[in-house]
């Protein structure tokens, strides 16, 4: 026999997990689904863009404070494919092949977190900045560099995202 004590205790451990399984995730969305079924689940997506066959593209993005967007292409129906993360390493890797414009990133990816520009005042290069998990685990910013003409993708890199440094951690002297 289990105790009164233990029972309330596995009970209160227990409770989170079942409130874990028991919400919806985009991940448990089957495609085919409706958008508008979607949108009444989820809320209505925060960027969209027209596809070249009459559908569009939908993201649902926690930029510029969150660190997860969620993304899917909508057929001409209004059905939703497969709805993905997409602020991850794997995904940024799409930067690598081809060439982006920054229309093409903000499809992909939806907004940035930060904008800015780095380099000398003669040649300052623009900078998107998207917060997210690298590795699945580290606080980071992807940066995405349009060059100086602000045109094309010149190249992308992780670094770590300062908004989570701790300022109040300082040697004693």
């Amino acid at each position: 026999m289990i105790p009164p004590c233990l029972r309330r205790f596995a009970l209160a451990a227990l409770l989170p997990l079942a409130l874990l399984y028991g919400c919806t995730t985009f991940k448990s969305v089957p495609p085919g689904t409706p958008l508008a079924q979607v949108q009444s689940e989820f809320g209505r997506p925060n960027y969209s863009c027209p596809l070249p066959n009459g559908g569009q593209r939908v993201i649902w993005s926690g930029q510029p404070f969150g660190q997860f967007a969620w993304g899917t292409d909508v057929d001409a129906q209004g059905r939703v494919g497969e709805i993905s993360q997409l602020l991850t390493d794997q995904h940024f890797k799409k930067l690598g092949e081809g060439s982006w414009t920054p229309e093409q990133v903000l499809c992909e990816f939806g907004p940035p977190a930060e904008q800015g520009g780095v380099g000398l005042p003669s040649s300052i290069q623009i900078v998107w900045s998207y917060r997210y998990q690298q590795s699945g685990v580290w606080n980071s910013l992807m940066h995405v560099y349009f060059g100086t003409d602000g045109e094309r993708v010149t190249r992308f890199h992780p670094g770590p995202d300062p908004m989570y440094e701790r300022d109040d951690f300082l040697p004693f002297f």
